[in-house]
């Protein structure tokens, strides 16, 4: 079940940009996404700790699959909802935050440096062709999930992490322009939440974002 309200995206106009969070980052403040006014804007009240658990009688690969195909379509819409923003001239390198540069390793194992809409499109991209496959995320009855299924997820959901971290961190304004840091602060929550019951990403993958993932967790949104 969906809590974002998909109907409420639509019609939103190009907005101005702001350099208002990279002027505060430099400066030493921390970023607008920290700040407790922005940060405790959410759809859902309380902790998505029940939302995230396994419900009785469900195969976990199957209640793994559901959610991660959710999250992909979620976090598919909200960068889209910003990509006017998310150019090479204004994102030059896949970054989420001071010190944190993401590159791309191509099909010779090279690794490649990437501007932001180029590297989330190749995530993109990889992601939709993995949840097509049917070898790996069957839709027909009497198929079964490879062995491995759990390094596919913990991929997955590594690249839509940091998806979320750079829209945190470089289009954060934006989405306080069109009113809806609620929805993208609830999709966080409860992302974080999920990689954290089902130990789907090890720490260092939530590194960028730890600082937010620590008050979440302190204001019981989060439960460990």
């Amino acid at each position: 079940m969906s809590f974002f309200g998909f109907g409420k995206l639509t019609g939103i106009g190009k907005q101005k940009q702001s350099s208002a969070q990279a002027s505060a980052v430099a400066k030493g403040q921390p970023p607008l996404f920290l700040r407790k006014d922005y940060a405790l804007s959410h759809l859902v009240k309380g902790s998505f700790k029940g939302v995230v658990q396994q419900p009785k009688y469900t195969d976990l690969n199957e209640w793994l699959a559901i959610n991660t195909f959710e999250f992909f379509n979620l976090v598919n819409l909200f960068y889209g909802v910003v990509t006017d923003f998310c150019t090479i001239g204004e994102c030059p390198t896949m970054s989420a935050g001071p010190g944190t540069e993401y590159t791309w390793t191509d099909t010779q194992r090279k690794t490649i440096k990437l501007a932001a809409p180029q590297y989330i499109d190749y995530v993109l991209s990889q992601i939709q062709t993995t949840l097509d496959d049917e070898r790996i995320f069957p839709t027909k009855i009497g198929s079964g999930f490879p062995k491995d299924i759990r390094a596919t997820l913990s991929v997955i959901y590594r690249h839509l992490f940091r998806i979320l971290a750079h829209i945190y961190w470089s289009h954060y304004v934006e989405l306080l322009n069109l009113k809806i840091e609620g929805h993208v602060n609830s999709l966080f929550a409860h992302f974080v939440s999920f990689v954290k019951e089902f130990d789907l990403l090890e720490r260092k993958d939530m590194t960028p974002m730890v600082d937010l993932i620590a008050f979440y967790e302190q204001q019981g949104v989060i439960v460990v």
